[in-house]
C-alpha cells in the first residue's frame, strides 16, 4: 500500500486520545500499583451478542449488538462517544479487528492499546476519508507526534476490513486484509525508550474530533466542524480476536523502568481462560436428559408411588366425609 503524507501535516493533532487517556495508578512513579490480571490465552469475541460483562467493560455511552452487524458504536448527539473495553491484559500478543468505519466530518473510529503507564498503539479512522487508516503508537505517554502512518485501504465504510496488530518485543507489525502495511522496530523509537513494551488493554470507540467545543486545530485535522443533524453516525466491530503472548494469569511491574524485562509474569489460567471455558448452566429439560436411564426409572417410580398415594388419601378423605356427613344426618 502506499504510505499518504497529506494527513500528517496536522500531526500535532493526532496526540488528541492520547491526551484524554489516564491511568489511575503509574507504575513509572509508584511500586505499589495492582497486578494487571491477564488474558492468559486466544480467543475470538463475535459481537453478535452483548459481550460478557466478566470480560468487557463499557466505559463511555451505550453500544448495541446485532446478529448480522456486531457491535455498533453510535454518536447520536453532541457529547455522545461510546467505548468499551477489555477488563483483561495481553502482554505482548496479537489482535485482529473485523471493523466497519463511520462516516461523517469530525467523526472517528479508533482502536487504542494502552497501558497502565501510557504505552499506546493505535488504529484511527476519519470519517472524512474512506480510503485511509492511520497508525499509531507512543511510549510512556510522550506526546511525540511524529509516530503517525496512514496508510491507503479499500471503501473502510462500506464494507467490513480486517485490522491486524502483531506485538512482540522485537516489532509491532500492522496488516489491512493480509496485507503488512507497517512495522516499528525498537530502536526507531527513541533507542527503545518509547517501544510500547508493557501489558496493554483493548479499547473500542467512536469520537467526534470536529466537536465545535474542541480547538479549531484539533477539527482541522478531524476533516471539519461535525455537523450532528446529520448523523446517526455509525462504527460497527463484528468480532475481535486477541491473542495473548504473554500467556500469563497476572502482570506485575518489577520496578519503575517501564522496561519489559521488568514485568513479572504469574502463569496458571487467568480467571478471564476459566470464564470463557466454563460449562454453560444446563437448563432443567438438560439436566433430566443427562440422568442415567436407572436415575429417570427411579424418578417415574416415586412420582408415580407419590401418585398413588395423593389420590389414596383423597379417596380416604372423601370416604370419611361422607361417613360424617351421614351419622350428622342421622343424629338431625
Amino acid at each position: 500500500m502506499r504510505y499518504l503524507r497529506g494527513l500528517l501535516a496536522a500531526a500535532p493533532l493526532l496526540g488528541l486520545v492520547s491526551a484524554q487517556v489516564s491511568t489511575s495508578c503509574n507504575p513509572l512513579n509508584s511500586t505499589d500499583c495492582p497486578t494487571d490480571p491477564g488474558f492468559g490465552t486466544d480467543y475470538t469475541f463475535n459481537f453478535n451478542t452483548t459481550p460478557s460483562y466478566e470480560l468487557w467493560e463499557t466505559t463511555a455511552g451505550s453500544v448495541s449488538y446485532d446478529a448480522e452487524t456486531g457491535a455498533a458504536f453510535t454518536i447520536n448527539k453532541q457529547g455522545d462517544s461510546p467505548t468499551i473495553r477489555t477488563l483483561f491484559y495481553f502482554f505482548f500478543g496479537r489482535v485482529e479487528l473485523h471493523l466497519k468505519c463511520a462516516p461523517g466530518v469530525g467523526i472517528i473510529s479508533s482502536a487504542m492499546w494502552l497501558s497502565d503507564d501510557l504505552d499506546e498503539v493505535d488504529w484511527e479512522f476519519l470519517g472524512v476519508n474512506n480510503t485511509a487508516a492511520s497508525t499509531n503508537y507512543f511510549g510512556k505517554g510522550l506526546q511525540d507526534y511524529h509516530n503517525a502512518g496512514v496508510y491507503t485501504t479499500k471503501d473502510n465504510q462500506a464494507d467490513y476490513l480486517n485490522y491486524t496488530t502483531v506485538w512482540t518485543k522485537e516489532g509491532i507489525d500492522w496488516y489491512i486484509d493480509g496485507e503488512h502495511v507497517r512495522n516499528l522496530t525498537p530502536d526507531a523509537a527513541n533507542k527503545t525508550r518509547n517501544y510500547p513494551q508493557t501489558p496493554m488493554r483493548l479499547s473500542l470507540g467512536i469520537w467526534a474530533g470536529g466537536d465545535p467545543t474542541l480547538p479549531e486545530g484539533t477539527r482541522e485535522w478531524a476533516g471539519g466542524n461535525t455537523d450532528y443533524s446529520k448523523g446517526p453516525f455509525t462504527m460497527y466491530v463484528k468480532s475481535v480476536r486477541i491473542t495473548d503472548f504473554g500467556g500469563g494469569s497476572e502482570y506485575a511491574y518489577g520496578d519503575t523502568s517501564g522496561s519489559w524485562e521488568s514485568i513479572k509474569v504469574t502463569g496458571g489460567n487467568s480467571t478471564f481462560y476459566e470464564a470463557l471455558h466454563r460449562a454453560p448452566k444446563l437448563t432443567t429439560s438438560q439436566k433430566w436428559n443427562n440422568l442415567p436411564a436407572g436415575a429417570r426409572i427411579a424418578v417415574y417410580a416415586v412420582s408415580a408411588a407419590l401418585g398413588a398415594a395423593l389420590i389414596g388419601a383423597g379417596i380416604w378423605y372423601c370416604i370419611r366425609q361422607r361417613q360424617s356427613g351421614a351419622r350428622e344426618a342421622r343424629l338431625a
